[in-house]
C-alpha cells in the first residue's frame, strides 16, 4: 500500500467557489482515477490558519510505483486544471506517506 497525501490550501477570498470546484469537479476526477483504490476528500480545520483554509484529498495506492507513476502524470495534469482555474489562489502540497505500520 502506498499513500500520497495532497492538501489544497485555498485563500479566504476564494473558499466558496473552490468548494464548489470540489463538489462539481474535484470529486468527479477523482472517482475516476483508475489507479486509485480508495480515497478520502477531507475539510481540515486548523487552529493555525488565518489566511485561509486547507482541504486535503489522500489517495492510496496498490504500491509505491503506481503512486509515482500517479504523481508524473495525473498529478501534473490536475494541478494545471487547478492552476488555469484559480492561479495562485489555491496551493498544492503533496506528501508522500510510506506506512511504518499498517492497522486497518
Amino acid at each position: 500500500m502506498s499513500i500520497l497525501s495532497i492538501t489544497f490550501h485555498c485563500t479566504k477570498i476564494n473558499i466558496e467557489e473552490w468548494e464548489n470546484y470540489i463538489d462539481n469537479t474535484l470529486i468527479l476526477m477523482t472517482e475516476n482515477l483508475m489507479d486509485v483504490t480508495k480515497y478520502i476528500l477531507s475539510e481540515v480545520d486548523s487552529d493555525y490558519i488565518e489566511d485561509g483554509k486547507n482541504y486535503n484529498l489522500l489517495l492510496i495506492f496498490d504500491n509505491d510505483q503506481v503512486r509515482d507513476e500517479f504523481v508524473n502524470s495525473e498529478l501534473l495534469n490536475l494541478s494545471e486544471i487547478i492552476e488555469k482555474k484559480f492561479g495562485k489562489e489555491i496551493m498544492i502540497f503533496n506528501t508522500f506517506l510510506n506506512p511504518k505500520i499498517l492497522k486497518i
